[in-house]
């Protein structure tokens, strides 16, 4: 038996009720309680606000008592809160002199929310009511705004500011945006890739890295992954490579056997690339097509062999050569556009037979630039190089649901895409040097009908993407330009981002200033002095004289103080002078040969006296008929 607590101990071990025995609890008691006092609360608080609608009604249709009303209202709030702390009161005495733990109950007039308090402020209006059918200015203003955009497609294009970025001199055929929007890449046919960061960058819009990942082969195609972590590179040989997000290579693709005949057994391409792009929904999966007449699907972690192969075939069976090639946005489709016209698309996991084809979707011989699929999957565009855009259903592949002509394309990488809202088709237009402006053309995508274009330069406008996060537009030219098209409303991020910010001060330009061999732990007379600042030694320079003083100029004439003229006065100096002085113009060669014919008649010198004796007088030859025989001299006479 434990005896009586002592009073020591428990002062000693620093809380009260040292020794007594443990409390037990009766969960099930205490969960009816709790279920019963929230039923409570839930009635209390539904005739708390039929009361509190009650006296609404009577306060504005009583406006003179509007304060006795109110005053009648608090005071039912109160007693019907210290109705419920009695209840609960009462209920905690019956529970077997149990304590509760956990919070406290809230009065009855905390368990409105700030919402509601707000609603009841907005319902009570001063003065007389408001006449029916009577709405607020500022409302109709939004949403006449809304409809008026619905209406509008034009509206929606961001093309009130613009940004250039300088990538070069020659043609921007590739382009890349990260899926978050933050990071630009640029490829051209200067074999340069370039990397924009839009947070990073200030106002002089300077990239941040530039580098020749394929060396002399032109970039064809520069794409992100779904995730953003890699990019894709795309040139003019055999070998696809991914690079990480700094540049960085990641992997190369494997070159196939260029002497095996049937594609399917390479392990890689054996020609010049086309296009690739990723999978939108697989990470590590990408696609390529090439010259060799075949498309190939590739894991990003194993380089050695490809995927799959699919071999495009012409109406006779014969091999084609895909100029593009994509995935559908659920991944499971992949299209391919041919050197003969036509468009043909698999089924990914299905490579021998097409699921779809269209024979004649762009003329033969012509170069299918791009391939897209619309956002909702159901309508693919197609950008061809017989100056067509067609957008078609796969499910009906026969005919084109609309066609544009009349659009220039002389690159092999014309591309096309749809805006965010999957309404706009989008796509540029070549032009030859000084024959005009490149544009930019937006067709509605249900009608086709031309709803705006922009000049962009003078040039051709080879890529284009519209961002959907950003929902800027990025436009790639054949002057080596990258432009960047958004509005400051209505697009997030992005150029906004650089645009705002200043541009770095210069630093000045420092000297050449020798290397210094830095060992700290040498002994102090064969250290040499650290020189801490470029700066500060300049500054020292033009303080000393000698390092300061102004080099002399060269003296012209004769000569003076000891300094020998700029040609001196020497024999040799003045042929050297002269040597180069001749006047003669020797622009017609003939004149130039005549103008001594007389002097060489008169004075013979070089040839004339070798044939002093055997053909004293000078014979030459004429031209004449050959029928004419008595005139010629007898030597021609003789046959031989």
């Amino acid at each position: 038996m434990l005896g009586a607590p002592d009073p020591e101990l428990a002062a000693t071990m620093g809380f009260s009720g040292f020794g007594k025995k443990a409390r037990t609890f009766d969960l099930e008691a205490m969960f009816e309680q709790t279920r019963r006092t929230a039923v409570e609360r839930s009635r209390k608080v539904l005739e708390a606000r039929e009361r509190e609608k009650e006296d609404q009604t009577e306060k504005e249709f009583r406006i003179p008592c509007a304060e006795s009303s109110a005053s009648a209202s608090s005071a039912t709030g109160a007693g019907s809160t210290l109705t419920e702390r009695e209840i609960v009161s009462s209920e905690s005495e019956d529970s077997s002199n149990e304590e509760l733990t956990g919070p406290s109950m809230q009065p009855q007039s905390s368990t409105k929310g700030p919402a509601e308090d707000t609603d009841d402020d907005d319902d009570e209006f001063i003065g007389p009511p408001l006449p029916p059918g009577f709405k607020d200015s500022d409302d109709d203003n939004d949403n006449d705004d809304t409809e008026e955009e619905d209406n509008n497609p034009v509206k929606k294009i961001p093309d009130s500011h613009e940004i250039t970025l300088q990538h070069g001199t020659k043609t921007v055929s590739a382009l890349g945006l990260d899926p978050s929007g933050a990071r630009l890449i640029t490829g051209g046919y200067d074999y340069d890739v370039k990397f924009w960061d839009f947070a990073g960058m200030d106002a002089s819009l300077q990239a941040f890295r530039s580098l020749q990942p394929c060396e002399c082969h032109q970039i064809k195609s520069l794409q992100y992954s779904s995730t953003g972590d890699v990019i894709l590179v795309v040139s003019g040989n055999s070998q696809a490579k991914v690079l990480d997000r700094d540049g960085f290579p990641v992997m190369e693709c494997i070159k196939g056997d260029q002497y095996i005949v049937d594609m399917t057994n390479t392990k890689g391409h054996t020609a010049m690339l086309n296009s690739g792009c990723w999978h939108p929904k697989i990470k590590e999966e990408f696609l390529t097509c090439s010259n060799d007449g075949t498309v190939r699907t590739w894991d990003v972690n194993n380089e050695k062999k490809h995927k799959s192969v699919f071999k495009p075939r012409s109406a006779q069976g014969k091999r084609v050569i895909p100029t593009t090639c994509t995935y559908s946005r659920d991944g499971k489709l992949i299209a391919a556009g041919c050197q003969d016209g036509s468009i043909q698309i698999w089924d990914r996991n299905m490579s021998v037979h097409t699921k779809f084809h269209c024979r004649q979707a762009h003329a033969s011989g012509t170069d299918t630039s791009c391939l897209t699929f619309s956002y909702d999957g159901t309508v693919l565009a197609s950008r061809g190089g017989d100056d067509t855009l067609k957008i078609w259903d796969i499910r009906q592949f026969k005919k084109p649901l609309n066609s544009a002509d009349g659009l220039p394309s002389f690159f092999p990488m014309t591309d096309c895409c749809f805006s965010p809202d999957d309404k706009i088709l989008v796509t540029g237009t070549s032009v030859k040097k000084g024959g005009g402006s490149g544009k930019l053309f937006f067709f509605y995508r249900e009608t086709f009908q031309k709803l705006y274009e922009i000049e962009v330069t003078d040039a051709s406008v080879v890529r284009c993407l519209w961002h959907p996060k950003l929902n800027q537009i990025m436009v790639g030219t054949g002057n080596g330009l990258a432009k960047v098209y958004y509005d400051p409303v209505k697009s997030q991020r992005g150029a906004k981002l650089c645009v705002v910010k200043t541009k770095r001060k210069e630093r000045q330009a420092e000297t050449l200033t020798q290397d210094y061999i830095i060992t700290p732990h040498a002994l102090p007379m064969f250290r040499e002095p650290r020189q801490r600042s470029t700066r500060k030694q300049l500054e020292k320079d033009r303080l000393d004289p000698l390092k300061s003083h102004k080099p002399e100029p060269p003296v012209a004439g004769a000569g003076r103080g000891g300094r020998v003229g700029t040609h001196g006065v020497t024999l040799s100096s003045y042929i050297v002078k002269n040597i180069a002085l001749d006047k003669t113009d020797d622009s017609n060669p003939r004149e130039a040969i005549l103008r001594h014919a007389k002097e060489a008649e008169e004075n013979p010198y070089w040839v004339a006296p070798a044939y002093a004796k055997t053909q004293p007088k000078t014979v030459f030859a004429e031209v004449e008929p050959e029928d004419d025989e008595t005139d010629k001299p007898e030597w021609k006479k003789r046959k031989i």
